[in-house]
């Protein structure tokens, strides 16, 4: 007897495919988070700009040593696509581990937040969208309010650019993504991204770069915020259509902030734990408002 209630092998197959991409985007940000934690306690020995540099630098020759990619072939279109990500990329680097060494993690990912936030409410073109965005911006005044001494100008000046850098960071990692094999598009993007970044770590850190403990330190960082991530998210968005990628990262601050409350300690107040909610809920609204009439239709 034919079951009725069996699901379709292509609506199936399409459901694992988006659940495959889901549970990606989680371990992605849940990945990229602790990283983060690991590497404040880091920055004493080596400083951000040279946590950044091996960050960037060992999780680069992992992707090369394991994907291999090819260096040949690529047109004069796709090697600016690849300089203008892997430039992207170090800039996100490096203003985000200077707002970490300022600030708690949870609030420096609240404000980053805003970044992809922006893009959203912009390219939706609705005023209910600002709404959303007026959310977040209540959220943001709470978070001070829960104690604007541990929101250190610098420190918020550059978990704005590192938002400003993310949104930038989702568009090209799809177009990267469609445009290279496998990995290769991420894995070319990393070593611009090292390069770039290593003058500024040599000088940052010197030779404390070389030290035993700070190497073992900077793997782990660039395994659990670099390598881990950027593949998860790459393959994500493969599966997933960019909205559902948009509203699982917006997931974001909340993650950060378990990983330094788990990893570090980094206990917040109620009033700014209220402000990450607010910053979320708006970040998942206003994409899921955006594609309301595609849902509705």
């Amino acid at each position: 007897m034919t079951d009725v209630l069996a699901v379709p092998a292509p609506i199936a197959a399409e459901t694992t495919r988006r659940a495959g991409g889901v549970w990606r985007v989680l371990a992605s940000q849940t990945s990229v988070h602790s990283g983060a934690a690991v590497a404040t306690t880091l920055f004493p020995l080596a400083g951000a700009a040279g946590v950044v540099s091996l960050r960037l630098v060992i999780g680069a020759a992992l992707l090369v040593a394991v994907g291999r990619p090819r260096l040949r072939g690529y047109t004069r279109r796709q090697w600016i696509l690849v300089g203008v990500f892997g430039a992207v990329l170090a800039g996100m680097n490096l203003a985000f581990y200077v707002a970490i060494a300022r600030m708690p993690i949870g609030p420096v990912v609240t404000l980053e937040v805003l970044g992809p936030l922006t893009l959203s409410v912009v390219t939706a073109r609705s005023r209910v969208a600002w709404l959303w965005a007026l959310l977040a911006l209540a959220g943001v005044a709470l978070l001070g309010g829960g104690g604007f001494d541990q929101l250190d100008p610098l420190g918020v000046g550059c978990a704005f650019l590192a938002g400003t850098a993310w949104a930038g960071y989702i568009m090209l990692s799809a177009r990267t993504g469609a445009n290279f094999p496998k990995r290769d598009g991420l894995t070319l993007a990393m070593l611009v991204a090292a390069l770039l970044a290593l003058p500024a770590g040599v000088l940052d850190a010197g030779a404390a770069l070389l030290e035993t403990k700070v190497l073992a330190l900077g793997a782990a960082v660039a395994v659990l915020s670099s390598v881990l991530p950027y593949t998860f998210e790459l393959t994500a968005l493969r599966r997933l259509p960019t909205s559902t990628f948009a509203v699982l990262m917006s997931l974001g601050p909340a993650i950060a902030a378990l990983a330094g409350f788990v990893i570090l300690g980094q206990a917040l107040h109620p009033a700014q734990i209220a402000a990450i909610g607010l910053v979320v809920a708006a970040s998942a609204g206003v994409v899921l408002w955006k594609d309301r009439p595609a849902l509705t239709a």
